[in-house]
């Protein structure tokens, strides 16, 4: 069972920046790859963005393409979410996501993930 704890999440003004954490209890993560989803109020869970188990494969949603980077330090079993030149609309509950299967692409579907954090609330005002 991998339990993960998300945070860094907050209030911030649009065109700004925040940085999310996701510590793992699991050793070692690197048995794992990672994603991000997020979930809009009043909406559905979606994709946001996932790294490969060593860190050098990665692939975002279009609509966070060129502002978020996702990263990960397995030795400190952490994965990061770094967004910039926030928007309202990225309003959401955020949340990590662990994927144990071994897959020719990276997850991108709610139910390829296994284990999930409790999610962070990020608030973008305008």
């Amino acid at each position: 069972q991998v339990q993960l704890v998300e945070s860094g999440g907050g209030l911030v003004q649009a065109g700004g920046s925040l940085r999310l954490s996701c510590a793992a209890s699991e050793r070692p993560l690197s048995n794992y790859a990672m994603g991000w989803f997020r979930q809009p109020p009043g909406k559905e869970r979606e994709f946001v963005a996932a790294i490969s188990q060593s860190g050098e494969n990665t692939y975002y949603a279009d609509s966070v393409k060129g502002r978020f980077t996702i990263s990960r330090d397995n030795a400190k079993n952490t994965v990061y979410l770094q967004m910039s030149s926030l928007k309202p609309e990225d309003t959401a509950v955020y949340y990590c996501a662990a994927d144990a299967a071994r897959r020719q692409r990276l997850g991108r579907r709610v139910y390829e993930y296994r284990y999930w954090g409790q999610g962070t609330q990020v608030t973008v005002s305008s």
